[in-house]
């Protein structure tokens, strides 16, 4: 994944693999993690049910990455502070990730332990969420 200084307004994502429209059509690719199918060993080590764990942790982490999301595309994100999810600022972050004639926002909001956002990140997945 090349990236432009982080102060810039616009960085270039190269995804590291890609998956034909075949696969994504398959509920069964949704429900997988094709970046870490297996837990890393400092992940609950003396957990006997550490695995099934492991893939109830996220789900939905292909479908949110490459089916809902463009991670195995190239892309241009510009904004704010495109590189980041929350601005390193505090307050408000937006971008837009460019994929032809796409494009996907993302807005993001931090403030103490409050944090928030919305819409496409950083590495072209879709994400939500709401922190107190």
């Amino acid at each position: 994944m090349a990236r432009i200084e982080k102060g810039d307004r616009v960085f270039i994502h190269k995804p590291t693999q890609t998956f034909p429209a075949a696969d994504k059509l398959k509920p069964s690719f949704w429900l997988a993690n094709a970046d870490e199918p297996m837990p890393p060993d400092d992940y609950r080590p003396d957990d006997p049910n550490r695995i099934r764990r492991w893939y109830w942790r996220n789900p939905g982490h292909n479908f949110d990455f490459y089916v809902i999301g463009i991670a195995d595309k190239d892309f241009i994100r510009s904004g704010r502070h495109p590189a980041e999810v929350f601005s390193p600022d505090g307050a408000w972050n937006w971008a837009f990730s460019h994929r032809g004639w796409c494009a996907l926002p993302f807005a993001s909001y931090q403030s103490g332990s409050f944090k928030f956002y919305f819409g496409w990140r950083e590495r072209g997945n879709f994400g939500i969420k709401l922190t107190f």
